[in-house]
């Protein structure tokens, strides 16, 4: 009864707790993903430019553009003479190297 009592005088602290509870349920079911999530950044983001740049054939401004994402990469290396990509984002690091014009690039171990 006093529970009852707290929702009809508090509807929006109660609506917002119910809300928390049910982000964090979430959050709980999908927390490999979200684990997952920082090192997803930085690979898309080399593996993504160096496909564009030296499979497509690119400028290297156009892939910039085209790999650009809301989570920022805090380093971003192009080495141009070996093909190799490198970003760091959220704390990981990723590398793409292109292999040659039939296999394009991929995510280096």
């Amino acid at each position: 009864m006093r529970c009852a009592r707290v929702v009809r005088r508090h509807p929006f602290i109660s609506l917002w707790v119910l809300s928390l509870l049910a982000l964090l349920a979430w959050a709980w079911h999908e927390r490999v993903a979200l684990g997952a999530f920082p090192r997803i950044i930085s690979a898309y983001t080399a593996k993504e430019y160096c496909s564009c740049r030296y499979v497509m054939n690119n400028p290297a401004d156009y892939c910039r553009g085209y790999v650009k994402q809301t989570v920022p990469v805090s380093h971003f290396v192009d080495d141009p003479s070996r093909r190799r990509v490198s970003a760091e984002g959220l704390g990981y690091s990723g590398t793409a190297v292109w292999v040659g014009e039939r296999e394009g690039c991929r995510l280096a171990p």
